[in-house]
């Protein structure tokens, strides 16, 4: 793992590889997707089926795709009362933050004529994608569905890839606690589209959320305007801002969380300490041999990680608020203290016992993050995510009168003469 100083001349470059490593979609994606999202429009579940077959050697039919109550039972006795208990505890603390995150429908009575205010209202149907392949989340189905089922959303419906037919029960167990609805065996692009234009067998959703690779985020990217969608999801990322206090071994494991990801997944570390900055990257080396996904992330530290010498704390800082990472750790004495100064971040770990795991599983807070920079201007997944709001407006005769002239004359400075009339012809005496 490199070390780096602001001061090298190299750096910005060097850095801006990291910060681009998934800024394009080559065109031949984008395409194969398109092709993708216009056979299932136009063939639905017949489309579905072939590119099943195709992708993940799984035969589908009509009777198949969905997954039967019969098979989820089946799932749930393969879990340990033990998994069963964490996937149960991490439930529940992830209900208990977001149903904190609820906004009650309201109106003003500050005017006596005029009445305004905004309801809030849950979406009827949610479509989340769980991702197969890699690695197995059950931790997404909890994040995902949890929040939408405390929003109010009637029906939740779920698609993952089952490649050769085969699911963690883990994800299944995780979709019966959370209250998923319906689960079908879909993943790739042709799950975004099958959910965003329904077919025969699976119904049409108003909003998809979850990660997924770069077809299935292509996809999303694709199809929004016709449901909504979260965000556009990239590789992890973590920043570690640290002062010299703490222990290099912890830090070390932090960067590796993250880099076990996936190859594109980078891991940061800001330090005022050249001291730990030579400790960490020993340690990172030395733990990198013990993961069992080694070669997926000695590739992201190799390729996407770095170590980086700050003169002080306030210059790691600034660095973190121009890239705005997705996860944020504070390692550091005193993280309250410079927690007000952090602009940017997706979620921010605070303090040398708050490792970014927690989060991804049981704190609560949700772990679909923005990425690649994206935390400047987007959320993490929220309950906002669930509801859909109206304005509410009424007058009274009064009110208009008292207001109409005004309402009139801006009508008129755009040239809409219609609608100045609207109002006008109700102010004649």
């Amino acid at each position: 793992m490199r070390i780096l100083k602001f001061s090298d001349p190299s750096f910005d470059a060097q850095f801006r590889r990291i910060e681009q490593r998934a800024e394009e979609v080559p065109a031949t994606i984008e395409e194969t997707v398109k092709a993708i999202i216009a056979d299932v429009r136009e063939r639905g579940d017949k489309a579905l089926f072939e590119l099943t077959t195709r992708f993940d050697k799984l035969e589908l039919d009509a009777a198949s795709l969905e997954v039967t109550a019969e098979e989820i039972d089946a799932a749930m006795t393969e879990v340990s009362g033990e998994s069963l208990n964490a996937l149960q505890l991490a439930a529940e603390r992830i209900a208990d933050y977001h149903a904190k995150q609820k906004q009650e429908t309201w109106i003003s009575t500050d005017e006596a004529d005029v009445l305004v205010g905004q309801m809030v209202r849950p979406l009827d149907r949610v479509g989340i994608y769980v991702p197969g392949g890699k690695a197995t989340y059950p931790s997404s189905v909890l994040m995902n569905a949890v929040p939408a089922k405390v929003a109010g959303v009637e029906e939740v419906i779920m698609v993952v890839p089952m490649p050769n037919g085969e699911v963690n029960p883990h994800v299944l167990a995780a979709a019966k606690i959370s209250g998923v609805d319906r689960i079908f065996k879909l993943g790739g692009a042709q799950a975004v589209a099958a959910l965003a234009y329904g077919t025969e067998t699976v119904p049409r959703v108003d909003k998809i959320t979850g990660p997924g690779n770069i077809y299935v985020a292509t996809a999303k990217q694709l199809v929004f305007g016709q449901v909504d969608i979260d965000m556009i999801a990239g590789p992890s990322e973590i920043l570690v801002i640290n002062d010299g206090s703490g222990n290099a071994a912890h830090i070390a494991a932090d960067l590796l969380s993250q880099a076990e990801h996936d190859e594109l997944a980078s891991s940061v570390l800001v330090t005022s300490s050249e001291k730990m900055a030579t400790a960490v990257q020993a340690e990172v080396e030395r733990q990198l041999i013990e993961l069992s996904r080694e070669t997926i992330a000695r590739k992201s530290i190799e390729d996407f990680g770095a170590i980086i010498l700050a003169q002080d704390l306030d210059e790691a800082i600034a660095f973190s608020n121009r890239i705005a990472p997705e996860h944020l750790e504070l390692a550091v004495d005193n993280p309250f203290e410079i927690l007000p100064k952090i602009k940017h971040a997706g979620a921010v770990f605070m303090g040398h016992h708050t490792p970014e795991a927690a989060g991804d599983y049981l704190a609560g807070p949700n772990h679909t993050l923005p990425t690649g920079g994206t935390a400047r201007f987007f959320s993490p997944l929220s309950l906002d995510d669930f509801v859909k709001k109206s304005s509410i407006v009424s007058f009274t005769a009064s009110g208009l009168h008292r207001l109409g002239k005004e309402i009139v004359h801006i009508a008129e400075l755009e040239g809409l003469e219609a609608h100045a009339k609207s109002v006008s012809i109700r102010l004649r005496k």
